[in-house]
């Protein structure tokens, strides 16, 4: 059975032993395969990684420590037909199988840096159907088809959406980058709302991960200053080695994940400790 294309559930035998399904977009670069990689070095976990191009090696070490990597090349500019294919494959999984259910929205798309007017339309398009639109419709999708787990009777239904300071503050040359992540802030705010007033609530945070040295910031650093007025505090970034790396990045992302505080404040900075 090919694991990129099943909606089964987890075979019998030895997966049995797996209790926690997480669900990471942008699991092939930089913070997502990172979280990929320390999710997977642990047991019990059973990982539905979606990215266009799959890390292969991701399987690999999920067999190494008694885990499971199911990866899904899906574009996440087809938000819809994300989202859909999300759906299907959790209801497929009985109630009572999963004790713990995370959902990690991570993938997100920088066009163009420069002015608005300068981007493509269906640049900026893409950018904001994988950074809000996505993550809403996934989101979505996961309490749809959790309402009656046992997972969310015990409280262990969470979504983490990685946001940015650019969400909370903005920066010329990144408008549809910042107006993505300031919806996702906002969105995880109402859904945080919506869910405490329910029986069984998903708890939900959306996360500013401190700055990565990652090819996000390739890109900004390599951006014309002339459209990008920004540009030198990022070449100084760098510099200064101010850059977490996306291993000490994901160290830090994963522990806020696990704080039994979590969803208490919805919308939150790593660094504000």
């Amino acid at each position: 059975m090919n694991p990129t294309s099943s909606l089964a559930a987890p075979s019998c035998g030895p997966l049995d032993r797996l209790d926690h399904l997480v669900i990471l977009t942008g699991a092939s670069r930089g913070l997502g395969l990172a979280m990929a990689r320390r999710l997977l070095a642990g047991p019990g976990l059973l990982l539905v990684g979606i990215a266009r191009q799959p890390d292969a090696g991701l399987d690999t070490l999920a067999t190494a420590h008694g885990s499971q990597h199911l990866a899904w090349p899906l574009d996440l500019s087809d938000a819809p037909a994300a989202a859909a294919r999300l759906s299907a494959w959790l209801a497929t999984q009985p109630p009572a199988r999963w004790r713990r259910v995370t959902l990690i929205n991570n993938a997100g798309v920088i066009p163009h840096i420069g002015p608005l007017g300068e981007d493509a339309p269906g640049a900026l398009s893409a950018a904001l159907r994988v950074g809000l639109e996505a993550p809403m419709l996934l989101t979505a999708a996961l309490l749809g088809a959790t309402a009656g787990w046992a997972a969310r009777a015990g409280g262990e239904v969470r979504v983490l959406n990685i946001s940015s300071g650019l969400g909370r503050r903005a920066m010329a040359g990144s408008a549809a980058y910042c107006a993505a992540k300031a919806g996702m802030d906002h969105f995880s705010r109402a859904v945080a709302l919506e869910e405490a007033a329910g029986a069984h609530p998903a708890r939900i945070v959306s996360l500013a991960p401190g700055v990565i040295d990652t090819d996000m910031q390739v890109q900004l650093r390599g951006a014309d200053p002339a459209g990008f007025p920004d540009h030198g505090r990022f070449m100084h970034l760098q510099s200064a080695g101010l850059l977490d790396s996306a291993d000490a990045a994901a160290a830090k992302v994963l522990a806020w994940l696990d704080r039994p505080d979590f969803g208490v404040q919805p919308v939150a900075d790593v660094r504000e400790g």
